[in-house]
Order: structure tokens, then sequence, then C-alpha cells
């Protein structure tokens, strides 16, 4: 049995594409070449330097990269073949594409057509004459539903990441604080319970334990706001706090959803209170849903008919599978009829709100399990254990 997980997930793909008559794979969305190849950290900031993961059916995987990068994706990918490219010279990238497409013939071609960067697309689209392309995003996104034992380690400390940060942002909440005071706050927290648990738990010295996300989170009048940043404001006594991490928590590239409400002091507002019960009670609808055999649209049903009984409208999905990418699948929506089965992480919310006045969510991240689902994220939700002080 291969002992190496990206190269297990390769050869796991090889046969699939082996079965489906798919000569070869061209994998370019960053996520992927990190699922299949173990490849991180210069791929979201290329500029302008693609990097190619391509997977034959059969034979040696080859990663195209930019030659600046080529001490590092020796280190990280020493089971595939690296070809390194140089700024200006031999065409750069085109040079190994051109002789990569050049054999492939009338075969079938492989891509994720929509998360292909554009010049990479047309330069395959010029030089493809009978090869035939296929989509295969729905086939990778299948495979990266049901995560190994492997990937629920990571996801289950990945949640102790995200509850060290809640805690932070919740200490660091009120009268006076400026907002980005509590994003100092999380991303500290978060940074050193990710260093403790990698050095504890890894042998990975590359991984950065540092959190490196822009805080999701708002106060008082602009709390109607779900992606708002941290700023310069001052929070003041009685108003609402919404704390977010779903970017944040990002543990060994493993992603979750996490989400709380809280407010200083007291609650001013009688109204909030009452709101945001029903974001409770929404999810708590949706995590009492969740079993194997359950579709994914059958836990938004639940959770909209708690919001839409109460008298409000017709709400966004409650939620989302998660994992090397922050939007896997299913989504917890309408028309996603994606059977839940163990294995699956799915970030799992409870909002509502009136436009222009108050906004109430809350968030967890959960691993689906043979008899339910095993939460992997936690922080109080009772009104009086979110009013802070």
């Amino acid at each position: 049995m291969i002992e190496d997980p990206f190269q297990r997930r390769t050869a796991i793909l090889q046969e699939t594409l082996k079965q489906q008559n798919i000569a070869t794979a061209f994998i370019t969305d960053e996520d992927s070449v990190y699922y299949y190849s173990g490849f991180y950290d210069y791929l979201h900031t290329d500029f302008g330097r693609p990097s190619i993961f391509i997977v034959p059916c059969e034979g040696e995987c080859r990663l195209v990269t930019a030659s600046i990068e080529l001490e590092m994706a020796q280190r990280m990918v020493s089971w595939a073949h690296i070809e390194a490219w140089q700024d200006g010279l031999d065409d750069e990238w085109r040079g190994p594409l051109r002789e990569a497409l050049g054999a492939m013939g009338d075969k079938s071609i492989g891509i994720e057509s929509d998360l292909m960067p554009p010049i990479v697309r047309r330069f395959m689209d010029s030089h493809l004459t009978t090869a035939e392309l296929t989509d295969i995003a729905p086939l990778i996104a299948e495979m990266r539903m049901i995560k190994s034992e492997h990937e629920l380690r990571l996801a289950r400390h990945a949640g102790q990441v995200a509850d060290a940060m809640m805690e932070a942002g919740r200490n660091a909440i009120g009268d006076g604080v400026p907002e980005y005071e509590v994003a100092l706050a999380t991303s500290a927290a978060g940074t050193r319970k990710a260093a403790e648990l990698l050095q504890a738990h890894y042998d990975d010295a590359r991984m950065s334990p540092n959190t490196h996300f822009l805080q999701i989170m708002a106060s008082g009048h602009e709390i109607t706001m779900p992606h708002h940043r941290a700023t310069s404001r001052r929070m003041k006594r009685g108003e609402p706090v919404f704390l977010c991490f779903c970017g944040m928590t990002n543990f060994h590239r493993f992603k979750l959803g996490f989400d709380r409400t809280f407010w200083i002091g007291e609650v001013n507002e009688p109204r909030q209170a009452e709101i945001y019960q029903v974001a409770v009670d929404s999810q708590a609808a949706a995590l009492a849903s969740i079993r194997p055999g359950v579709t994914a649209e059958a836990v938004h049903t639940a959770y909209a008919d708690v919001i839409q009984n109460a008298g409000y409208e017709y709400p966004f999905r409650c939620g989302r599978a998660t994992g090397f990418s922050f939007l896997e699948k299913p989504q917890l929506v309408f028309g996603d009829s994606t059977v839940l089965q163990p294995g699956m992480v799915l970030a799992v919310d409870g909002s509502v709100g009136e436009p222009g006045y108050f906004r109430a969510q809350v968030g967890d991240s959960i691993i689906v399990t043979e008899g339910g689902y095993e939460p992997i994220t936690s922080h109080p939700k009772a009104l009086s254990e979110v009013t802070i002080g």
C-alpha cells in the first residue's frame, strides 16, 4: 500500500482515468494540485507563472512549474518528475505543455474546465486538433467528498485552531475596543495553537502555522454585512458583534467554517435576542437532520423551515462541504440532491436577519458519522453565554 497520501490519491485518480478512457489529466487548480501532488505555497501567488500537474492514466506524473520554485517542488514532490521553466526562455511553461499536448493525438484529455487559468486554456485550445477535452472537475469533486482518516485528523486539529481563535476573539471584545484588536488577538491565538499542533503531530517543518486571512467581523449597525472586515471602529456596550472564521480556519491547508454572534455587556434591543434565537434554532434543526442517507437539500430544508415559520424570508444556503478548498461538494442548498455519507466534513450555519437592522449567525463544522455527526468546532450559543461581561 502506498503510504504517501498524495501519491495514493494520484494512483486512485490514474485508475479512474483509465476506467473512463481519459489518457491524461492536466490539473491547474491550486487546491487540486495540492490534493494530488502535495505542492503548495507558491500556487496562489503565481504572478503569471502557472503550475500544471500532468497525470497520465499510466506512468510517471509531471509537475511543470517555474524554475524559481524548483528546489521547493523537488522537496515536496519527490515521487514525480519536475519540469522547471525559466522566465523569458524557450516559451516558458508553454514549451513543456506543447510537448505534452503533442503526444495526445486524438486521445481524451481531462481538465477542470471552470478552474483552469484562462491563459492556459487559450493555449490548450489553440494547440489541440483532434484530441477531446473532458471536464473532470465533477470526478475530482466526487473523489474529494469523502475524507480519509488523514484528512479527518486534520479537520479535528483545524477545529482546535478555530476554537482557540473564537475564545481569543471573545476575550478581546469589549466596550471601547477597536475591531482590529479583536482581529490581532484571533490571529495570534490561531497561530500559536496551530504551531503547537504542528510540532506535536506533524513532521512537515515547512508548513506555516500563521493565519493569513483578513478577519471577518462586524459590530453595531454594520452587523447586517455578512463578510465585513475588521476596521478601526470602536465597539460599544450593548452592541452585537459578529465573528466569522470561515477563511481563517485553514490548518495544514484544511479549511472549516465557524461563526458566532456576541453582545457587549447587555442586549440593548430585545428584538435582537428574538432574532438570534431563530438563528440558533435553525442551525439546531439542520444539525438534527444530519445522518447518512439524508440529502444535502433536506438539511437546508430543515433549516429554512424554521426561519420561514418564524416569519422571515427564504434564506441563503445552510452550509457547504469543506476540505482542502473553502467550498467543496456538496452544498447544503435547495437543488443539491447529494446523499450524505460518513466521512464528509460540513460547515452548518443558522442565520436570519432583518435588513438594515440586525443579523444573527451561528455556524459550526461537523463530520458526518455512521450514527449522525461529530462536532469539530465548539463554543457556547445560549444568549446568556454569548453576552460578554
